[in-house]
């Protein structure tokens, strides 16, 4: 894949932009073949254990990974205290000083994408930023319990180019209510074989979540060109 050619960020914001919180990067030993900002999702931290296995699942495979968290979560680890996801206004324009800062950073294919909400926030920007290709784990097509309002508009539009990777039973959007969905020829959507939204199947599928999470860094891997 080639650099992104997308409306981007001018350097002056990039220089105003603060992240927060720390960063966490899983490099490969050998050659970066891509690199992936991978944000976390809702109710978990980006070193969750499946974060934790993703980025060193793919830095394995030649894909340096950068994980940060969004300033609710980041607030959380410093006293303890849960709170909701900040409003998405908030969400996207941190993930825009993210972007802009590594996009300095780093050359070569640069991505974006994360787990569920993390992923979803990301596609809402994909086009603007210019990213070189867009990676959802367990994409929230709906709100919990909400099938009926689903959230896919932009994603019928979308020219990134866009891996989904989704379980077939995931409670936010299974195979079957997908299917229904209009999508931007530009979405590729890889699923799982009985797995939920966090990419775990059921025992009596045969497979094991690390054959599954393995499964989706290897085609993450693929998509990215590592």
């Amino acid at each position: 894949m080639s650099k992104g050619q997308g409306l981007g960020i001018d350097e002056d914001q990039c220089e105003q932009g603060q992240s927060d919180g720390t960063w966490l990067w899983d490099r490969p030993a050998g050659e970066v073949r891509a690199t992936l900002i991978l944000a976390h999702g809702a109710g978990a931290p980006m070193d969750s254990e499946f974060m934790q296995q993703m980025a060193q699942s793919l830095s394995a495979r030649g894909i340096a990974v950068l994980r940060f968290e969004f300033a609710y979560m980041a607030a959380r680890r410093l006293d303890g205290k849960k709170r909701p996801p900040n409003p998405q206004a908030k969400l996207l324009e941190q993930w825009r000083e993210v972007y802009c800062q590594v996009r300095q950073q780093v050359a070569g294919t640069l991505a974006i994408g994360g787990k569920s909400m993390g992923g979803r926030m990301a596609s809402l920007l994909a086009d603007e930023l210019g990213a070189d290709a867009l990676v959802c784990l367990g994409y929230p097509f709906y709100a919990v319990g909400k099938p009926e309002k689903p959230r896919v508009a932009h994603l019928a539009e979308l020219k990134t180019p866009t891996l989904i990777v989704q379980g077939e039973r995931d409670a936010l959007g299974n195979r079957q209510a997908v299917a229904g969905y209009a999508l931007s020829e530009s979405i590729k959507l890889h699923w799982l074989v009985a797995a939920d939204h966090d990419l775990k199947p059921l025992k009596s599928s045969g497979f094991t979540h690390q054959q599954h999470l393995l499964s989706a860094a290897d085609t993450i891997a693929v998509f990215l060109g590592a």
